[in-house]
């Protein structure tokens, strides 16, 4: 049976020293990634590039596996953090102002980093989903949850739990493709028209 790869920190850093060292394996990752892909970021490379000795890294991470589940979870909560920001700026309007709100705040996400975005999502199967990702993943799905209940008058009678996979569902991927698919062949003008035309998709379900 083949052995499990270990993909958590060995150890938490706590003084500013060792979390500058953190940092910097975790940056290092994230570069060689997006240059050279996943099958050439060896921790020999990530060491040298982030200025550290390979025993620092492994002080840290017992694998480039456990370093690219860091970037993963660094990524997710910088792009979650953005949606979690837009969701309570939505708490108090009204539905067609605050999905407009929230499919700008998709696309603001996706456009961090998009290259290492790809690469992530490429490596997804190989690490699995961080569970502080997850938890941050379903506060954020609960906070549209609440806004649905607490603006229910302004739609049609919906299961919440429907309603809300499947505004997010729909959202994300239309955000996600748009973004790192085809940023290079749509302009400023053809992404207006595509937060139009996601805003009116999610109002006209909910309607």
């Amino acid at each position: 049976m083949p052995r499990k790869t270990l993909t958590k920190p060995r150890k938490h850093a706590s003084q500013e020293r060792s979390r500058a060292t953190v940092d910097a394996l975790i940056e290092a990752t994230a570069r060689i990634l997006v240059k050279d892909g996943f099958e050439k970021a060896s921790t020999n490379r990530i060491a040298e590039k982030a200025g550290v000795s390979v025993g620092s890294l492994y002080q840290y991470f017992p694998s480039k596996e456990a370093l690219v589940a860091a970037v993963m979870e660094r990524h997710s909560r910088e792009l979650l953090q953005i949606v979690r920001n837009a969701l309570a700026d939505c708490a108090a309007l009204p539905m067609e102002q605050a999905m407009r709100r929230l499919v700008v705040a998709a696309i603001e996400a996706h456009r961090i980093d998009p290259r290492l975005h790809c690469v992530l999502a490429e490596q997804m199967p190989r690490v699995g989903r961080h569970e502080h990702v997850e938890a941050l993943s379903n506060d954020t799905y609960l906070l549209f949850r609440t806004y649905l209940e607490d603006h229910r008058d302004e739609f049609r009678a919906l299961d919440l739990e429907l309603a809300t996979f499947v505004c997010f569902t729909c959202i994300e991927a239309l955000t996600h493709t748009a973004v790192l698919h085809h940023s290079q062949s749509l302009s400023d003008e053809a992404f207006d028209a595509l937060i139009d035309e996601a805003t009116c998709l999610i109002v006209r379900y909910l309607r």
